[in-house]
Order: C-alpha cells, then sequence, then structure tokens
C-alpha cells in the first residue's frame, strides 16, 4: 500500500500521467487474470459465492493496512458518492460474473472495451476534461480494433449480453466516480468495494452454496490477491492520470483475452482477432504518444543563466 501512496498526483504532470498509464496497464492485466480465474469458478461454484469467498479473502489481506488507516475511514469526502461508487461496484463485477456463466469471456469483453467509449464523453461532460478530437479518434479506432478481433457472437442480442453491457455502463460510472473522488486514500477506496461485494455476496449466497473443494480454496485466495493487486493499480491510476487519459488503453484487455483463452480455454486466436488486436496497439500508442507531446508543449520554457 505505501508504495501506491508514494506516487502522488502532486507529482511532476508528465510523471504523474505516465505512472498513471503505467499502472492501468498493470491493472488491467491483473483484472484479465481474475476475470479467467473467476470465469473457471463459476463453472462449478455459484457467482453469490465467488463473490463472498473472494471479498473475504481480499479484506483479511488488507486487515493490517485497514488497521492502519482506520481514522481515514471517519473523514470521506461525499460520503454519498462514496456509497454511489461501491454500489455501482458491486454491480459491476456481479454482472461480469453473471455473464460469464452463459457467454464466452471474448464476447464479454467485447461489451466491456466499450466502456473507454462511456468514459471519454462522460470525463468531458462530468469532469471537465479537455478531451481533443485526436484522442475520440483514437478511442473510436481502438473500438474498431475490438470489434474486428472479437466479431460479437449471435448470442449479441440476448439477456446475458445485455447484463454484460450493463456491467459495461457500469465499469464505465465507476472510473468516473473514482477520479472524482482522488483524494480519498487507496485504502478506502479499495476495502469499500470489497466490503459492498461481501455484503451482496452474503446476500446471494444462499442460493446454490457449494461446500469447495481444498484446491478451490486456494482459488477463492488467489482471486482475492489478484483482485486487490487489480483495484489498487487502477484507482491509483486514475488518481494520478485523467480517466480520459489512462482508460482508453483498458483495450489491452484484447491481448490478455487472447492469450488467457488459449492458455486457460484452448480458444485458437483467428486472423481477425491479431488484427484487431494490433490496431488496438496502435490506437493505444498513438494516444501516448500523443499525451507526450501535449505535455511537452505545456511545460514552461526555462531560459538558460545569462
Amino acid at each position: 500500500m505505501t508504495m501506491f501512496a508514494k506516487l502522488s498526483a502532486d507529482a511532476n504532470n508528465t510523471s504523474a500521467r505516465l505512472a498513471g498509464i503505467g499502472l492501468m496497464l498493470l491493472g488491467v492485466w491483473l483484472f484479465s487474470f481474475g476475470d479467467a480465474l473467476g470465469k473457471h469458478l463459476v463453472a462449478t461454484y455459484a457467482v453469490g459465492q465467488l463473490l463472498l469467498l473472494r471479498s473475504i479473502a481480499s479484506l483479511s489481506l488488507m486487515g493490517p493496512s485497514i488497521w492502519r488507516n482506520r481514522a481515514s475511514f471517519h473523514q470521506l469526502e461525499r460520503p454519498w458518492l462514496q456509497l454511489v461508487r461501491v454500489t455501482v461496484s458491486s454491480m459491476e463485477v456481479a454482472a461480469f460474473f453473471w455473464a460469464s456463466v452463459y457467454l464466452p469471456l471474448a464476447d464479454i469483453i467485447t461489451f466491456y472495451l466499450a466502456s473507454p467509449i462511456f468514459v471519454t464523453a462522460g470525463s468531458a461532460i462530468f469532469l471537465k476534461e479537455q478531451v481533443g478530437w485526436r484522442r475520440w479518434t483514437a478511442v473510436g479506432v481502438g473500438f474498431c480494433g475490438v470489434l474486428i478481433a472479437l466479431q460479437p457472437s449471435s448470442q449479441s442480442l440476448s439477456w446475458p449480453a445485455l447484463i454484460a453491457l450493463a456491467g459495461s455502463a457500469s465499469f464505465a460510472a465507476l472510473m468516473l466516480i473514482t477520479r472524482s473522488l482522488r483524494r480519498t486514500p487507496d485504502v478506502v477506496l479499495a476495502s469499500s468495494q470489497f466490503a459492498s461485494t461481501l455484503v451482496l455476496g452474503a446476500m446471494l449466497t444462499p442460493f446454490g452454496w457449494i461446500t469447495p473443494a481444498p484446491q478451490d480454496l486456494g482459488l477463492f485466495m488467489l482471486a482475492g490477491c489478484i483482485s486487490i493487486g487489480a483495484l489498487l493499480s487502477v484507482n491509483r491510476s486514475l488518481i494520478l492520470a485523467p480517466a480520459s487519459v489512462v482508460v482508453p488503453y483498458q483495450y489491452s484487455m484484447i491481448i490478455w483475452a487472447v492469450i488467457f483463452g488459449y492458455v486457460v480455454f484452448g480458444d485458437v486466436p483467428s486472423l481477425a482477432t491479431l488484427i484487431g488486436a494490433a490496431i488496438i496497439i496502435g490506437a493505444g500508442f498513438y494516444i501516448f504518444l500523443r499525451e507526450r507531446a501535449v505535455l511537452r508543449s505545456e511545460q514552461p520554457v526555462v531560459p538558460p543563466p545569462a
């Protein structure tokens, strides 16, 4: 937790934004790993049971940090917005794993990768962030790459797909709210999300509880550990940099979807997937280069000493 706290939004603007991009990429990788693990678990266990056991594992691991920072929980900025945030977070997690029971992982990610579009629009409307036409174009190109790569199936209009789409919209709302609450400590942001998910999981668990096998308990613990790293990375990323800058890097999910799909579920990527992935990488790299150029132009020129 200390490592993340050292990365401050008050640091050099260029360094902060680049660190935010790096943390978003790390968080996306961790989320992708956790999503594949969660899809594996919900093939046997109910979604509520996954939410409950994963949250218990996460909060147990975060216990010492929560205790050290307990005073922060009594001085929350905009408590009502904090409540909205954890509610939206729980809805998003439940929607993702519920949809994963019925849909292939690639189809779900197709809907979730619409979230950068929602965030880019929302950051301009609600957070008053400057979003130029070049970034809008890059985000649009990246989304076209997603469609080329994943080619949504004929199930795209089914009710599980609508659940996935609702999860995507919830995820975008979560990113925007987290950015607006960037003065809230990381431990508060992450632990409150786990606590809210635990409550939802406890409400759903009585419906379909299966006693986990010993090896699966280890997987639930691993899922909790991965969730901590993913949330801390993404939350700190949104503290360091504008949402419209870092969220488009969520398109890198397609890269990990190809890798985890092949390694875990035996899915062999098609030529269209590889072409789409190349387009996505190119769009993300363009946003990165454009951001560096803008930051350099904004830095004042210091004349040399006489």
